[in-house]
């Protein structure tokens, strides 16, 4: 499993490092302007559904059902589940696409309701919105072929779809200057980008012989229980995501640049969240839902242990960064051509909010993984709700007053709330067994962390004063300094911590 972990993680890495020269390229060429605010509306709906479907329920029910029918039925019976699922997608996203292409003025109005009052910015955001939203489609059905690639536990091609969306929107942002701006050529791009991942994992599964095809009498048996799971679990999925919606309709609300600063904030934080977990719940559910089946209860636990072992400790560093020197982040990131010292400092401030809930976020779908693997979504859905339900209430109460950064906040607040109830009942119902291994990383993390945070607090200045002596590019060689050295501090404390508390996280893991 652990083999498959870090495979996972290092593609997505990959995909998160091509974001990052995405985004600072968009940075660059948009700023946090009203170019910037309607293109990342009309990015943010797909990215979206991808977010909660692909990386979350779509796997949670698919997965199991597939496994399921895989084991008992074979291989054609599998395959035809597949196909049945493919074509209802297919049918309902087309039906989708036509009507949103058409009332996309009024999907405009529900997606950012603030945007009526600038006609430029609304007329610019239902345009580009329209480019982008064949993407869904074509998503939705990349989502599909993954979770069948990663029921035969080939995880590649699906984990580097995310890494072409970046490729392609990067080759049509160097060609802006032949479209009518640079936000209708990453729009462009987004589009054009759907295609290729269709084609890449299409081809994967024809590779293997087990390729979807269009068929009739979809409504079997199998479909409907498949979709009895599936709804719950898009809720419970759903739940940081559903935050993330709101912060942008919220976000539509404030001032020009406000969506903008929710979105480069956003982009930082979605990186240890996309590197550890969700490539941790990408491969865990799997695995428990295997080990439970074959009644290794034991080894499940164990696995479920050592994946939120190892989520702490590679998260809890990135947490102390966002949280201590989020303005030298965003200016080392983003500090050039449209992107201004006033627009690094307003998405700075939404980053360090933010960065109060990254350890929960990526602890959540480790902590779902037990409920899933036992094929029970319901639980985690009227958690996410829950807390859902509270974080859209503090966004409302906090953004007047906070402005982006309050809506955040409000997001870290819902993402502790889910995270402390699902661990609450899973331990509650013998679902999760932390054990020794898991206490003292977390400890040990938490020591290393303390001593990260205090080389934060001293040498920011002393960086910052090297950087200024050098000359040329010295934001980014300030945010280098700091993340280097507090990589060496934080590396040293938890490695010599865990040696001296007697954890083996790499022998443990090969159990």
């Amino acid at each position: 499993m652990y083999k498959n972990l870090f495979s996972v993680a290092a593609l997505t890495l990959l995909s998160r490092v091509t974001g990052f020269f995405r985004d600072v390229m968009l940075g660059a060429l948009l700023g946090a302007g009203l170019l910037a605010d309607a293109f990342y509306v009309a990015f943010r709906l797909p990215n979206h559904f991808r977010a909660i479907f692909g990386e979350g329920a779509f796997n949670a029910a698919y997965v199991p059902c597939y496994s399921q029918i895989l084991a008992k039925g074979g291989k054609d019976a599998a395959r035809r589940f597949a196909s049945q699922i493919f074509t209802l997608l297919l049918a309902s996203q087309i039906l989708l696409l036509a009507l949103a292409l058409v009332f996309m003025p009024q999907v405009i109005d529900v997606l950012a309701p603030g945007f009526r009052a600038d006609p430029q910015k609304f007329a610019l955001a239902v345009l580009l919105t329209r480019i982008t939203f064949p993407y869904l489609l074509l998503i939705t059905l990349v989502t599909l072929q993954s979770g069948t690639l990663n029921a035969q536990r080939r995880f590649v091609a699906a984990t580097v779809t995310q890494t072409l969306l970046n490729v392609v929107m990067i080759g049509f942002l160097c060609l802006a200057y032949r479209f009518r701006n640079a936000g209708v050529a990453a729009a462009v791009g987004v589009t054009v980008s759907g295609i290729c991942q269709f084609l890449l994992t299409f081809f994967a599964l024809w590779r293997l012989g087990i390729h979807e095809r269009l068929t009739l009498g979809v409504w079997s048996k199998e479909v409907r229980r498949f979709f009895a799971v599936l709804g719950p679990a898009v809720i419970g999925s759903a739940g940081v995501q559903l935050a993330l919606f709101a912060d942008t309709i919220i976000a539509s609300m404030l001032p020009t640049g406000g969506v903008s600063s929710v979105y480069y904030a956003d982009r930082i934080y979605q990186l240890p969240i996309g590197v550890i977990g969700i490539a941790a719940g990408t491969v865990l559910l799997p695995e428990m839902s295997r080990r439970l089946a074959s009644g290794d209860h034991g080894g499940a636990y164990h696995a479920q242990n050592r994946t939120m072992a190892l989520s702490i400790a590679l998260a809890a560093p990135c947490f102390v960064a966002f949280v201590m020197i989020p303005d030298v982040i965003m200016r080392g990131v983003f500090l050039r051509g449209a992107f201004t010292e006033r627009a690094a400092q307003a998405a700075g401030a939404v980053l360090a909010a933010y960065g109060f809930g990254l350890m929960a976020v990526v602890l959540i779908r480790s902590a779902v993984a037990s409920f899933q693997a036992v094929r029970d979504t319901r639980t985690p859905m009227l958690i996410s709700l829950f807390a859902v339900a509270i974080n859209i209430g503090l966004k409302v109460l906090l953004f007047r007053r906070m402005g982006a950064a309050g809506l955040a906040a409000a997001t870290a607040v819902g993402a502790w709330i889910n995270l402390i109830l699902l661990l609450l009942i899973a331990t509650g119902r013998g679902l999760l067994r932390p054990d020794w291994v898991l206490g003292k990383t977390a400890a040990v993390t938490s020591f290393a962390s303390f001593a990260l945070s205090l080389f934060a607090l001293s040498c920011t200045l002393p960086a910052a004063e090297l950087a200024t002596r050098i000359g040329r590019f010295e934001n980014e060689i300030e945010l280098l300094l700091l993340l280097a050295g507090g990589a060496i501090v934080y590396g040293l404390v938890l490695v010599a911590g865990l040696h001296l508390s007697g954890v083996r996280l790499k022998r443990a893991a090969a159990v």
